[in-house]
């Protein structure tokens, strides 16, 4: 029986999503551009988890528009409102810690012309809002910020910079990846302040291969992807029936229990931490104040990718960063002071309500085990 401890990557789909994205392969398959019956019935299905989606965030079901999943809605964000305000505005600012999904996507607008200011954390690894607002300006026309770091579970304060921002550059766009602390956190579009908000449907309990990009009433964003109508022609394609169902049936299921879901994490969180400070050679890298939900530590002297395929061998599954950057390191932690040799022996474990206290106890277990057995 695996040990499944890498829920930042992906969460196992809900049963509620998956008889969702059944139905509407099986009994629901038309094309929601369709005229006829089947077509409508396919639109309405994904109009119905639009409504919930919305909800979610307290938005107008017409401010959300579906993606094949956050990396694309990160995309759309940028390269479409740059596209929309940046002809006289040529400057964008972001955190120095964003997904590469946002990274990667600001360095390839610098090379189309655009300049990229990156704010970091202080020298006591904290971000401040006055940060980004002192690296803002009137040649600024978009601010993009995470929610919650997905590799240490860093909280950003996205609320007070956005606030902040928006009295001074009222012009400026504000974008936040939600996909952290979407349904673990309130995400609450008027509350942040933001005027794009991206969203995923597999770090939710949905399925992989959707995803949501909130565009507040009266935001222009040019469409990226182009070649039919599709999503009011903000981005064209048929839309994934099945897995947008299975987006708002996850949703509908965790809305209710943000809080108490909070709590059970919080409680693992702080089980997890007690146990690892009887383990020699164990250092945490996340903050006390972050997302109990996400846990790095470093392993002194063990390389995260052997000590990962240790753990793997004994059917426990951990992350050494981001699913995303293949297991390259992404230069984040380094940002927060995270270094050499203890950035080398970093491993993420990321939990869910449903992970036990007996699992922990045979991850450390495991660990314990690697850190006298692996060699570094």
């Amino acid at each position: 029986m695996s040990i499944y401890l890498d829920n930042a990557a992906t969460t196992k789909p809900c049963d509620e999503a998956v008889r969702a994205a059944v139905a509407a392969m099986t009994d629901n398959f038309g094309n929601p551009s369709s005229l006829h019956r089947a077509g409508l019935d396919a639109q309405l299905a994904m109009d119905g988890a639009r409504k919930i989606i919305a909800d979610s965030i307290g938005a107008e079901e017409n401010c959300i528009y579906f993606t094949s999943g956050a990396t694309e809605s990160n995309n759309l964000a940028l390269r479409g409102a740059s596209a929309a305000y940046g002809r006289k505005a040529k400057r964008i600012v972001i955190s120095a810690v964003e997904h590469a999904s946002v990274e990667e996507t600001a360095a390839d607008l610098e090379k189309k012309g655009f300049d990229v200011t990156r704010v970091s954390p202080r020298e006591d690894g904290r971000f401040y809002a006055a940060d980004f607002v002192n690296a803002c300006g009137e040649d600024v026309c978009l601010i993009s910020m995470m929610y919650v770091n997905n590799e240490t579970g860093y909280v950003l304060p996205v609320k007070e910079t956005f606030a902040m921002v928006k009295r001074k550059y009222p012009h400026i766009i504000t974008h936040t990846d939600c996909v952290q602390a979407y349904m673990k956190l309130p995400v609450k579009a008027s509350a942040l302040g933001a005027d794009l908000i991206s969203l995923s449907g597999h770090k939710v309990h949905g399925g992989k291969g959707t995803g949501a990009l909130y565009i507040k009433k009266g935001v222009r964003v040019l469409p990226v992807v182009t070649g039919g109508k599709q999503e009011k022609g903000i981005r064209s394609g048929t839309e994934s029936v099945p897995m947008i169902c299975a987006f708002g049936a996850a949703v509908e299921k965790l809305s209710p229990t943000i809080n108490e879901r909070w709590e059970r994490v919080s409680a693992l969180r702080a089980y997890l931490l007690e146990k690892l400070s009887a383990v020699d050679g164990i250092s945490v890298n996340s903050p006390d104040d972050g997302s109990p939900y996400v846990v790095n530590i470093s392993a002194e002297g063990k390389r995260s990718e052997i000590m990962l395929h240790f753990l793997e061998s004994k059917g426990i599954y951990v992350s050494s960063g981001s699913a995303c950057s293949k297991g390259q390191q992404s230069g984040v932690l380094g940002q927060f002071g995270i270094m050499g040799k203890r950035a080398d022996s970093a491993l993420r474990i990321s939990m869910s309500a449903e992970t036990t206290e007996a699992e922990l106890d045979e991850f450390v277990t495991a660990l314990s085990e690697g850190m006298e057995k692996v060699r570094g």
